[in-house]
């Protein structure tokens, strides 16, 4: 039995999804800039799927720029708005739980001369909004606060921050990869300019991404060519990818009520299970402002990597944080920022539940759980 516990990091295709594909891939092949039958069918397609995707988000289709990931979003986002300023200095405002896209672009932006304030946050992964407004100054021109963690599924308060950012006019980006199938993510509720989402968290394929800008932001291109995406991202549209995108988060949008429901008793499972029958056990996060699928555990007197491949032989696939630095299994950034000790941010594990787990499976992780920890507790010098 193979147990796939490692959803925050991609997940598998959805079958409707790849139906709807299908399609576009041998048959419907047109290049959506050419000027005859295929291209203009190809055309047609891809605007279908950017005005139900604007239906979902609750904004115009003119809002929504497709780019070919998350990451490419976040960077369109931040670096394309800096570029829009046509300034050589600025403030921006993050947090220390961000993303790396997020993070390495701010960090590449204060190479050029911007000032990012990197905020901190409490024990379980909150951003205050009032810690939002005291780190704003004259020079803040740009604010982006992640909507859900992906390493501990902490939820932000981003109505608030939304709010504080309007009050005193800075443009507001949030990175929603993990928050698409699970949260609200209409742009009009959560009163964002910007936000990023990606298709390969909602069962969607990957290799697809989108923006939202808010009509009136002002941001510029990092993708130079022919002016594909209102010119704001040039390259071939990726027809069978953004026509997936918009299956997935239909589907997603559709039974998000009921998979939540699913989802967070499957969680709470999982939590209870580990806290009450393994020994020196903590939960990381949030535990009431939190993903319905996140489980973030630290077991003190092991290692992550070792508990990894020990669960891995035996087909649970979880992960220790991050999927997104290059297979390192490094001390998190988000798990130091919370406070973590240096034994439990090693001993750390992310299990993110997705649609074909079940309690069955949570059971059969439970059982594997309590015999390898002991076991590696007992072979291990810490």
């Amino acid at each position: 039995m193979e147990i796939y516990l490692d959803h925050a990091a991609t997940t598998y295709v959805d079958e409707r999804v790849l139906e709807a594909m299908k399609p576009y891939f041998s048959e419907e092949y047109g290049n959506p800039g050419s000027f005859n039958s295929e291209g203009f069918n190809a055309k047609k397609a891809v605007d279908s799927a950017r005005q139900r995707i604007a239906g979902i988000l609750g904004c115009s289709a003119e809002e929504i720029i497709f780019t070919g990931s998350g990451t490419e979003s976040i960077n369109l986002a931040l670096h394309g708005f800096v570029k829009a300023l046509a300034k050589k200095e600025g403030h921006i405002i993050t947090s220390k739980i961000e993303h790396p896209s997020v993070l390495e672009t701010c960090r590449f932006l204060e190479s050029k001369g911007f000032d990012v304030t990197y905020l901190d946050v409490d024990e379980r992964g909150l951003v205050a909004a009032s810690d939002v407004e005291k780190a704003i100054t004259k020079k803040t021109v740009l604010l982006s606060i992640m909507y859900a963690n992906n390493e501990i599924g902490t939820i932000q308060p981003i109505k608030e921050i939304a709010s504080v950012a309007k009050k005193h006019k800075i443009a507001f980006h949030t990175d929603a990869c993990q928050a698409a199938g699970s949260l609200d993510i209409n742009v009009k509720n959560l009163g964002v300019d910007m936000m990023t989402l990606n298709a390969s968290k909602v069962y969607g394929p990957k290799g697809i991404g989108l923006l939202y800008v808010r009509k009136g932001v002002k941001i510029k291109p990092l993708i130079y060519g022919g002016g594909q995406e209102q010119g704001y991202r040039s390259g071939t549209e990726n027809v069978p990818a953004i026509i997936g995108f918009a299956k997935a988060l239909e589907i997603a949008e559709k039974g998000k009520q009921e998979e939540n429901k699913r989802l967070s008793a499957l969680r709470d499972r999982l939590i209870n299970g580990i806290l009450k029958n393994i020994p020196r056990a903590r939960l990381n996060g949030d535990v009431a402002k939190r993903l319905p699928n996140n489980v973030n555990i630290s077991f003190k007197g092991i290692e992550s990597e070792a508990l990894l491949l020990r669960l891995d032989d035996e087909g649970i696939y979880a992960s220790a944080g991050s999927a997104c630095t290059s297979g390192k299994i490094e001390p998190s950034h988000v798990l130091k920022a919370i406070g973590l000790s240096e034994e439990d941010m090693y001993g750390a594990i992310r299990f993110s539940l997705g649609k074909r787990n079940d309690g069955k499976q949570i059971d059969k992780v439970l059982e594997v759980l309590l015999h390898t920890v002991k076991e590696l507790r007992g072979s291990s010098k810490r």
